[in-house]
């Protein structure tokens, strides 16, 4: 009885094993079959698309020419556009007013208001009246990222710091946070952005928070100088000072045996040390001239507008490009429209029967 029943246990079990192999390859065969008819209907549209621009291929070419037309035209006759770029580096935390004031320039450019925007950069009516668009827009590489983000945990308290990793800042950065900032102006008269450029300084720099800041700034850079000064002063009479005694050692032989070796290496080990202190104080102090030199005003000019102005060119701002472009799409759907339109009465004439 054992016997008989261990081969019919096996071929149970191979029938089994069969069966599930069968609905995988069914499943597989389906599988394959739902990606086939996707790529069988994307294949049939495409057709079907193909044929009615075949059919409308007269109509479509025709259109394209009068687009084509009609952008040339308008690109000849069209205000000749120039654009200008200046880069600027706010200090003081003054890039929120930089960005505030841009915009409201840009407001006033918008609605054509020329005489309030002559006023607020101090130029003529006319000159204003050619201002089309002022924009401003940070940029920053992830070099300056992670120096900013150095000098920003510099100012935290250790367990602060803990809490905080480049992936956050990175995550948590604003355009207020960058160093640098391009002011673009797009004018009709390439010379006219140039005049600006002093009222958009002065604009934040006659700002009197931001005077107050650069006189506290100033003071504090400095005190700063004059201890770090200060310092160096004392370490050098100090150093004066450490010579003097082993000039006198030198020459008085009884003085100089009641020095030992520790003694003659603690002396030189302090002297080592001073050595490290004015190296440090002296970089201290240019980086400080540095900090000087960086905040010498409120916004620092990186990079002025130039004499003239660059002509906006390219396809994308041409009416040549978008023309034809808007007339075709019109067209086509026109076209779509009709089909849609016949289908419909083919089908209602169907239903009626």
């Amino acid at each position: 009885m054992s016997q008989d029943a261990k081969p019919q246990n096996t071929s149970s079990e191979e029938i089994d094993l069969g069966q599930l192999f069968r609905l995988i390859g069914n499943a597989f065969q389906r599988f394959f079959n739902f990606i086939g008819s996707i790529f069988k209907g994307i294949f049939k549209i495409l057709i079907l698309f193909l044929i009615f621009i075949q059919s409308h291929i007269i109509k479509f070419a025709i259109t394209t020419i009068i687009g084509l037309a009609v952008g040339f035209y308008l690109d000849y006759t069209k205000e000749r556009v120039y654009e200008s770029s200046m880069v600027v580096e706010p200090n003081f935390n003054s890039a929120q007013q930089l960005y505030n004031n841009i915009y409201f320039y840009d407001e006033l450019a918008d609605s054509e208001d020329s005489i309030a925007l002559a006023q607020a950069l101090s130029i003529s009516i006319a000159d204003a009246a050619t201002i089309k668009e002022v924009i401003v827009e940070s940029f920053s590489d992830e070099n300056q990222k992670i120096k900013l983000f150095d000098d920003f945990i510099r100012q935290l308290d250790t367990n602060t710091i803990k809490t905080i990793d480049f992936k956050a800042y990175i995550e948590n950065f604003n355009s207020f946070d960058a160093r640098f900032h391009k002011i673009t102006m797009k004018t009709t008269n390439n010379m006219v952005a140039k005049k600006t450029q002093k009222s958009i300084v002065k604009s934040i720099s006659a700002n009197e928070y931001f005077k107050l800041q650069k006189e506290v700034s100033d003071h504090n850079l400095s005190i700063q100088d004059s201890i770090y000064r200060k310092q160096l002063v004392e370490i050098d009479s100090l150093q004066n000072l450490y010579k003097e005694v082993m000039r006198m050692a030198a020459q008085n032989p009884n003085l100089g045996t009641n020095i030992n070796l520790a003694e003659e290496k603690s002396q030189e080990n302090r002297e080592l040390e001073l050595i490290k202190q004015i190296d440090v104080l002296k970089q201290n102090l240019v980086m400080l001239n540095e900090e000087k030199a960086n905040k010498a005003t409120i916004v620092n000019i990186i990079s002025d507008f130039p004499a003239r102005g660059v002509e906006v060119k390219g396809v994308l701002n041409s009416f040549k490009f978008w023309i034809p472009i808007g007339l075709i799409a019109l067209l086509l759907l026109s076209l779509l429209l009709i089909e849609l339109n016949k289908y419909l009465n083919t089908y209602k004439n169907k239903s009626q029967k």
